[in-house]
C-alpha cells in the first residue's frame, strides 16, 4: 500500500532548551521512502543521530524561539500481515539479544505486576494465540476517549481506567506481552485510517517469522484496530513512549499545535 503523510506541528523553546525530535518515516525492509522532505524553522542549531535500534532517525534542535516543522512524504508498505494465532513464540533461552531487552518492564510497562492477571485470564493460550487473545480482550474491554490519559499515564492506570487512547492500549498490549514472556515493543507511526488524525502507536511483538526458518520476526498489533501492518508506516521503536516520543524537551518548553494528515494513495 502506498501512503502520503502531511505534518506539521510547532513549539518555542526558552533558556537555551534542547529538544529530541522524531518524525520522519523509517527505511525499513518492509517501507520505502519514495519521497520525503523535511523543513524546520531556520536559525536555529540541528543534529541529526540514529534512534532505537537503529531504526529512523532522531533530530537535536537547541536554542531559543518558535520551532515549526513541516513534514511531507510519500511511502509504500510491503508488511506482510500473516495470521497471528498461528505464529508460535520461541522460548526465552533462545531468544535474541535484539529481542530481550523487551522482556523487561520500563517506565510505562510495569509488566511483573501483571504476571497472575495473564496466567488467570489467558492461560490456556500460547504464542501468537497469546498475543491475540491479548489484543481481542483489550478491544473488547477499553473504550478509545481522548483527554482522559496524559503523558504520566502508564499502563497499570489504563487498566485500571480501561479508557485512553492509541497510546495507552499500545503500552497495555506491551505490558501484557511482556508478563507472558513474549519480547514487545512500543511503535510510533502514521496510519490512514486513524481517527481523529494524529501520530499513531500500535505494539510489536517478537513471534515465529512464518517465511522464514530464522528465530523469529517483530509483527505489528494494534489493540485499537485503526492500523495493521499493511497501512501502517513506522517511525521508531522503544521500550515505551518516553523512547520514541516525537518531541521529547529537555529545558523550557512550550507546545503550540499540530496538525497529522495520513491519506492512501487512491485518496
Amino acid at each position: 500500500m502506498q501512503i502520503k503523510i502531511d505534518t506539521h506541528f510547532a513549539f518555542e523553546l526558552e533558556s537555551g532548551a534542547d529538544a529530541l525530535l522524531q518524525f520522519e518515516v523509517a527505511t525499513t525492509p518492509a517501507q520505502d521512502i519514495l519521497s520525503e522532505y523535511t523543513t524546520l524553522t531556520v536559525g536555529h542549531d540541528s543534529y541529526r543521530i540514529a534512534a532505537q535500534d537503529g531504526i529512523g532517525d532522531r533530530l537535536w534542535v537547541g536554542g531559543d524561539g518558535l520551532i515549526e516543522v513541516n513534514y511531507t512524504a510519500d511511502v509504500a508498505i510491503s508488511r506482510q500481515t500473516p495470521d497471528l494465532a498461528s505464529l508460535s513464540a520461541a522460548p526465552m533461552r533462545r531468544l535474541p539479544a535484539q529481542a530481550v531487552q523487551y522482556l523487561f518492564d520500563s517506565h510505562y510497562c510495569p509488566a511483573d505486576q501483571f504476571q497472575s492477571f495473564v496466567i488467570a485470564e489467558f492461560g490456556k493460550s500460547v504464542g501468537g494465540q497469546r498475543i491475540e487473545s491479548i489484543r481481542r480482550w483489550i478491544a473488547d474491554n477499553f473504550t478509545y476517549q481522548p483527554g482522559i490519559s496524559d503523558a504520566r499515564t502508564d499502563a497499570r492506570s489504563s487498566f485500571i481506567e480501561r479508557r485512553g487512547i492509541c497510546r495507552d492500549y499500545a503500552h497495555v498490549l506491551v505490558t501484557l506481552a511482556r508478563a507472558s514472556g513474549i519480547p514487545a515493543r512500543y511503535v510510533a507511526g502514521y496510519a490512514p485510517q486513524v481517527t481523529p488524525p494524529d501520530f499513531h502507536a500500535v505494539a510489536e511483538v517478537f513471534l515465529e517469522d512464518p517465511n522464514s526458518a530464522s528465530e523469529g520476526t517483530w509483527h505489528v498489533v494494534d489493540a485499537t484496530g485503526m492500523a495493521s501492518g499493511g497501512d501502517f508506516a513506522k517511525i521508531g521503536v522503544g521500550r515505551d513512549a518516553a523512547d520514541v516520543s516525537f518531541l521529547s524537551a529537555f529545558g523550557p518548553c512550550e507546545f503550540l499545535r499540530s496538525t497529522v494528515e495520513v491519506k492512501t494513495a487512491s485518496q
